[in-house]
């Protein structure tokens, strides 16, 4: 369930792109106002506003957010204001480009993200950096990993929730096999998790813990250190607990080690209109602290107030 606050009468696109003028006149930035307007939009309306402010003003609101905002602040608002494609397609250039065995961003977008979602990802990768997501995976990841994140962000799973539970005890069989051979970068490994539908997955997980006593992630545990096994889990767990997964992104976000403000903006920006009610919910449960009062405690300024609002803390 989404937190994002939407008033009950919305001004029209062009009251908000006045009022958006407004805020880059004059001598500082109403910082305020904007958090205002784009903090309590849905994706529709932000599209509706961009088109508008680019037909009245001449420039791209993006444009105009970058030369008025800087920063945390300036990093949430931008990727909050582009479409979630184009969003995803920044993001997933980003994770390409630094990619590293803990970077697992790649893994959110293929595995979070619903078949149809990733595939207008790959879209706007093409428009925007001419070049297909899938090229850039390969050309910045190496052996094992290369083998298996071209092929996930490469996928289209089947959505519906249809179930072949032949099909889910024999793959449970060969899943459990492969694990126990500790072999663990197998094609047929590889293929069942970067293919098969989630229902499909949760069929073959529900049976794997049935059959053999054990979770898949609690058997992927076997080394801790493993980057590759850690990537594993994380596929696992995004695309049978998505919220779970989340919540943990964020804990790990949000530490006595400092923050990791990256984080915690990609999982804010990414997950307000989808299912940030039931992150916060289980960040409470596993934490016994508020997600709003952990960014309070963490964060300041304009950044911890955009971030609020969207978690559903600011006044629509």
């Amino acid at each position: 369930m989404a937190t994002l606050l939407v008033p009950q009468t919305i001004p029209s696109p062009a009251e908000d792109c006045e009022q958006l003028h407004k805020a880059f006149s004059g001598w500082g930035t109403n910082e305020k106002l904007i958090i205002s307007i784009l903090a309590h939009r849905r994706e529709a309306q932000r599209r509706s506003i961009r088109k508008c402010y680019s037909e009245t003003y001449g420039e791209d609101l993006l444009k105009s957010l970058e030369k008025e905002l800087s920063n945390d602040f300036e990093r949430t608002v931008l990727l909050w204001t582009l479409d979630p494609a184009e969003r995803d397609a920044l993001l997933a250039n980003e994770g390409a480009r630094k990619w590293s065995s803990k970077n697992h961003v790649l893994i959110e977008i293929s595995c979070a993200r619903s078949s149809n979602e990733l595939f207008l990802a790959r879209q706007a990768y093409h428009a925007r950096y001419k070049r297909s997501l899938e090229e850039d995976v390969a050309s910045h990841t190496i052996g094992d990993f290369r083998k298996l994140l071209v092929p996930l962000v490469s996928s289209y799973r089947y959505e519906g929730t249809e179930v072949n539970m032949t099909l889910a005890k024999s793959e449970a069989k060969i899943l459990h096999e492969k694990i126990a051979e500790k072999a663990f970068h197998d094609d047929e490994l590889i293929r069942i998790l970067t293919t098969r539908s989630k229902a499909q997955l949760n069929a073959t997980f529900n049976l794997y813990n049935n059959e053999f006593g054990n979770a898949i992630n609690k058997d992927l545990k076997s080394d801790s250190k493993d980057d590759f096994l850690t990537a594993l889990r994380a596929i696992v767990h995004c695309l049978t607990c998505p919220e779970k997964y989340f919540e943990k992104v964020l804990r790990l976000a949000i530490n006595k080690m400092g923050t990791d403000e990256g984080a915690l903006t990609r999982v804010v920006t990414t997950r307000a209109e989808v299912d940030m009610a039931g992150i916060m919910d289980c960040y409470y449960k596993r934490n016994s602290v508020p997600l709003d009062h952990a960014i309070v405690k963490d964060t300041s300024g304009d950044y911890e107030d955009m971030l609020l609002a969207l978690i559903g803390h600011g006044n629509a």
